[in-house]
């Protein structure tokens, strides 16, 4: 595939450097990080513009056949006496970053998301509507991307419903992950030529659930919990203890905690694949991966993505959750 990159300098003056651009590199995430793009130009060639120039906060946008991959600003240039300018940029999803206060009371997950997206002006596409009113949350000089996050699992607790937040091309998305099923295969005769899977429990399980409510009227601390007893004694015990809302009632967090019971007590499992590139794939996109010797043939939700092209070749990795 061709990529065309097109840097908008601050001036109005647009820039396709394609031609001057080697080692790009695409990296996506589905949870914690802004997209980024990162590659090499050369400067100072024999044909090249005298005008041409570029800084830390110019736009760059980058399609790869029709379809529009990339819609960021310069955040880093790295620059010494020879020719290779090495520069980085980050999607919408960087201004995130910022830190503030916040208190939401009876939010959803997409106001939550609609709110910061405005008090920040960033552009927003489609935004899911989440469904589900998280009772209250106070954050009190939080990164806003980790108060967005917050929102999600806390949806995705109540409900089983997760969802993806990512920039495209220069807009803020919120996807129901059910929703973002792409139509390739990834196996050993398909794209796919090396793998590697990792199972662990030393990350996010837990075969004890307890939490708590602190009753205002009674003074005491109530508890509620599930365990499973066989894998406690396969695992030893492994506890996640934590608060709950005191408008709360019983059956809310008897539902809870049955979430939490099937969300937790179990192993974790990572799979991360090599493979050739497909740029329709992004962290936050399900994709079918079906590898043997692991038992593996379904869909799977990208973590983790990350585009390379260089020498004609383009290549990708993929971090996967496997459930």
């Amino acid at each position: 595939m061709i990529y065309e990159i097109k840097l908008l300098h601050h001036n109005g003056t647009e820039w396709d450097i394609s031609d001057i651009v080697d080692s790009l590199t695409w990296k996506t995430s589905r949870i914690g990080k802004a997209g980024s793009i990162s590659f090499n130009l050369i400067k100072g060639g024999l044909y090249q513009s005298k005008d041409f120039t570029y800084s830390n906060g110019d736009r760059v946008r980058v399609r790869v056949g029709d379809i529009e991959v990339f819609h960021g600003y310069i955040f880093s240039i790295d620059a010494g006496r020879d020719e290779s300018v090495s520069i980085t940029a980050y999607d919408q999803i960087r201004y995130l970053m910022n830190t503030d206060t916040y208190v939401f009371e009876g939010q959803t997950a997409t106001d939550i998301v609609k709110r910061i997206a405005n008090d920040f002006q960033l552009q927003l596409g489609h935004v899911a509507e989440t469904g589900y009113k998280i009772p209250t949350m106070s954050e009190d000089g939080q990164k806003l991307l980790d108060i967005i996050c917050k929102a999600i699992t806390l949806t995705y607790h109540h409900t089983g419903n997760d969802y993806c937040l990512y920039d495209d091309f220069g807009k803020l998305c919120l996807r129901n992950v059910e929703d973002t099923q792409l139509d390739i295969y990834i196996g050993e005769k398909s794209l796919l030529y090396d793998y590697s899977v990792k199972t662990s429990i030393d990350d996010d399980t837990y075969n004890r659930i307890k939490l708590y409510r602190d009753n205002s009227k009674t003074g005491k601390r109530e508890i509620y919990m599930a365990q499973d007893s066989v894998n406690m004694k396969r695992w030893g015990v492994l506890q996640l203890y934590q608060s709950v809302d005191e408008d709360m009632n019983e059956p809310q967090i008897t539902e809870l905690l049955d979430n939490l019971a099937k969300l937790k007590n179990r192993e974790r499992k990572s799979l991360q694949v090599q493979a050739l590139g497909d740029i329709r794939v992004r962290a936050g996109m399900r994709v079918h991966i079906k590898i043997d010797e692991y038992g593996v043939d379904q869909p799977l939700l990208v973590d983790e993505c990350s585009h390379s092209f260089g020498d004609g070749d383009h290549t990708m990795t993929l971090d996967l959750k496997v459930i």
